[in-house]
């Protein structure tokens, strides 16, 4: 990733297997540890925060582009794609804040090339994804894998673990 200038840990699995709900346990916890954490998300939806009738909106309609939405708690800047195609993360770091932060978690971009915990779950059946992805670090599972992972095995129901080995793979305090 030419565009990271911070530690970036992806979290790699199929959809429902508790990507969101492990992230939304261990951002509490790394930043309990002292860290800023950022987190950029690949989503298969269109994402569209601004709705019909407001401002923002209206102007974004009208081709401005980029729209900053700003208020006294958070900013929002809203770019179009001249033309739609699934995003790249490494262009998307240019436009991320990596001064504000010293870590940068990533949910999905499964494909690309960066290092990434894998989530298991055996129950449901589906192929995992380490043994033909060399940038998995790591294999957080809730249960015996079909075959043992050449990376740690960490416990998928523990995120203090998981806390802990992002620590000290990826962040010196």
């Amino acid at each position: 990733m030419r565009n990271a200038r911070v530690p970036i840990v992806g979290f790699a699995a199929h959809s429902g297997t508790g990507k969101t709900t492990l992230l939304r346990k261990l951002i509490p916890l790394l930043k309990a540890r002292g860290l800023r954490v950022g987190l950029i998300k690949h989503s298969h939806h269109t994402a569209d925060i601004d709705h019909p009738g407001k401002d923002s909106y209206e102007l974004r309609h009208a081709g401005a582009s980029p729209v900053m939405l700003c208020s006294a708690l958070r900013r929002a800047m809203i770019t179009e794609r001249p033309t739609p195609r699934d995003p790249v993360l490494d262009e998307e770091l240019a436009y991320f804040d990596q001064d504000a932060v010293d870590l940068i978690l990533v949910e999905g971009f499964k494909h690309e090339r960066f290092p990434k915990i894998e989530l298991c779950r055996p129950a449901l059946g589906r192929p995992p994804l380490y043994p033909g992805d060399d940038t998995v670090v790591a294999v957080a599972s809730d249960g015996p894998l079909p075959a043992a992972p050449t990376v740690p095995l960490l416990d998928l129901n523990r995120p203090e673990a998981i806390a802990d080995f992002i620590l000290t793979r990826f962040c010196a305090l």
